[in-house]
């Protein structure tokens, strides 16, 4: 026989039910659907400037600057010579380019197919679009790049004008600079593309380079009026005299933002349809 503690009191059917407790109000969270394309673009930008490529690459830009500085002050303390401005960063800055093409290929072409591992983690099971995912990587690479050559640039600006012969016009070194800057940048969307392309990122650094120094060769031999990578670079001690027309430096942004915009739409098109 069970006794009187063990015996459960059912209520009465005539009785008051008891009330279950409200549910706790859901907190409403908003969705950014930028916020991927953001943490792809920070992380890219952390991974550039730990990046030991691009650390060689600022290396060699300081080392051959401040080297070529102090060659030509030390030509004028002896000679006598004057040592224009102009004619030392147009040297420096076509010597700076052809060699940071070969590094900034390495950095660009890299940045897709240099993640092939874990890429279809990072792109289908977090969220993150493919388009968000080569916006990200394309304007990372394009930030960390572009913002380290202003950087430099204005600092070799600064050191010409007060150790040598000033004959520099403040609008002609940043056009100077904008040059220079628009065919890095033709080059980082060439990379960005053709990482994207091709999977295994010795091959992409290899083809970026046959594409962009047998370009090089093959705009070479176009007459002047088609205003080449290498008729531009003769053209700089005049630009940075403030000697240039603004139609022609609109025409030769304009080629570069034209060539940029072209590439990032052909490889986020490919690659948005390839698989991993």
């Amino acid at each position: 026989m069970a006794s009187p503690a063990s015996i459960v009191k059912l209520p009465s059917r005539g009785g008051a039910q008891p009330q279950p407790e409200p549910l706790p109000p859901v907190a409403e969270v908003a969705y950014n659907p930028l916020l991927p394309y953001w943490a792809v673009l920070e992380t890219d930008i952390s991974q550039v400037f730990y990046s030991w490529v691009y650390r060689l690459w600022v290396l060699v830009m300081v080392a051959a600057g401040t080297g070529f500085l102090l060659y030509r002050v030390g030509v004028y303390k002896v000679t006598g010579v004057v040592q224009h401005a102009s004619h030392f960063l147009a040297d420096l800055t076509q010597w700076t380019v052809l060699v940071s093409v070969a590094l900034v290929a390495v950095l660009s072409a890299s940045s897709i197919s240099g993640e092939r591992g874990s890429l279809a983690d990072s792109v289908l099971s977090r969220g993150i679009s493919r388009f968000q995912y080569y916006m990200g990587k394309w304007h990372g690479r394009m930030l960390a790049i572009l913002g380290t050559h202003f950087a430099l640039g204005l600092v070799g600006l600064a050191s010409a004008k007060m150790f040598l012969h000033e004959d520099i016009h403040i609008v002609g070194g940043l056009a100077a600079l904008g040059i220079s800057a628009a065919m890095l940048a033709v080059v980082v969307s060439l990379g960005v593309m053709v990482s994207a392309l091709v999977a295994n990122s010795f091959v992409s650094i290899a083809v970026l380079w046959v594409l962009l120094y047998g370009g090089g060769m093959l705009l070479s031999s176009l007459p002047d009026g088609a205003h080449s990578p290498e008729w531009t670079l003769e053209q700089l001690p005049f630009v940075l005299r403030g000697q240039f027309h603004l139609e022609i430096l609109k025409k030769v942004v304009g080629w570069a933002l034209g060539v940029s915009i072209l590439s990032a739409v052909i490889g986020v098109t490919q690659f948005s349809r390839r698989d991993m």
